[in-house]
């Protein structure tokens, strides 16, 4: 993979937990910035990435997305990925393409968007 296709530059955010007082429970939080990467980011052509379901059209904007491998975080599927405000959650990957060379990883971005029967 040529350097120069890192061209979108990338946040990985995980979600943040807290702890409720009174019964020590894990409460869900907002997201916070994990790392941060240079990528290839290449969106996948549309097919058939639109789905209805009960008068709700569900459309899929998946991306491949390619990072080289850095030492000192973990990308796990439970984060997300923010690409200039657009917001990407991990469905496949990430795998580890090479001994510790890059990073390769499915996302995509959900949208629903109701329709008037």
């Amino acid at each position: 993979m040529s350097i120069g296709k890192r061209d979108v530059f990338v946040i990985f955010e995980v979600r943040e937990f807290t702890r409720e007082p009174t019964y020590g429970t894990k409460v869900e939080g907002g997201w916070v910035k994990a790392s941060d990467a240079w990528a290839e980011v290449q969106d996948v052509l549309p097919s058939r990435s639109e789905n209805i379901d009960q008068n709700v059209n569900i459309q899929r904007r998946p991306a491949r997305i390619r990072v080289d491998y850095f030492d000192g975080i973990d990308v796990t599927s439970s984060m997300r990925i923010d690409i200039d405000g657009r917001k990407l959650r991990i469905v496949a990957g990430p795998a580890e393409k090479g001994h510790r060379k890059e990073w390769e990883m499915m996302a995509e971005e959900l949208s629903a968007e109701g329709h008037d029967p």
